[in-house]
């Protein structure tokens, strides 16, 4: 006899759906918390910081920091985001910044981390610096500020072994 649905096993529940937290943001960056993120791949026009004072890990796992994309002329952008530590990665923005104070935007969409592109910045967030390989959790926020700063290969961040 065919069943209209497939027998489950009595272990298995049904897991809780993710919620997100809500999000404050963070106050100005200052320059002596911002650590330059060289991304993996071709050099860019762009310099990126990100503030290590307010990189948090939330109680949704989601990892919220600042980051600064600095022109070769001096010229700033500033933008609260975060990251997920989802199989293949996703990223929201929260605000963007101006006149020294950040203006949230409403976004409500979270979108998946481009391996290639000019985000490439995002995706070595969360391959290297931010998520735990093959675990999809965020890092200990130690261990990301001990990663951003070089103190840590990015690579051995990687979860394979060295050859």
């Amino acid at each position: 006899m065919n069943d209209p649905e497939p027998p489950v096993p009595s272990s298995v529940q049904a897991g809780t759906p993710w919620k997100e937290a809500d999000t404050r943001l963070p106050p100005w960056p200052q320059d002596a918390d911002l650590v330059e993120l060289a991304p993996d791949g071709p050099d860019s026009a762009l310099r990126y910081f990100i503030d290590t004072r307010n990189l948090q890990v939330g109680s949704d796992d989601v990892v919220r920091f600042t980051l600064v994309a600095e022109g070769r002329n001096g010229t700033r952008n500033l933008s609260v985001e975060g990251i997920r530590c989802t199989p293949k990665g996703a990223y929201k923005t929260y605000a963007y910044g101006a006149g020294e104070r950040f203006v949230p935007i409403a976004s409500e969409d979270w979108l998946p981390i481009p391996a290639h592109g000019g985000d490439r910045w995002r995706h070595d967030l969360w391959s290297f610096h931010f998520c735990i390989p093959q675990a999809f959790a965020p890092r200990p926020k130690i261990d990301m500020v001990r990663s951003l700063e070089g103190r840590i290969s990015p690579r051995q961040n990687m979860g394979f072994l060295p050859d």
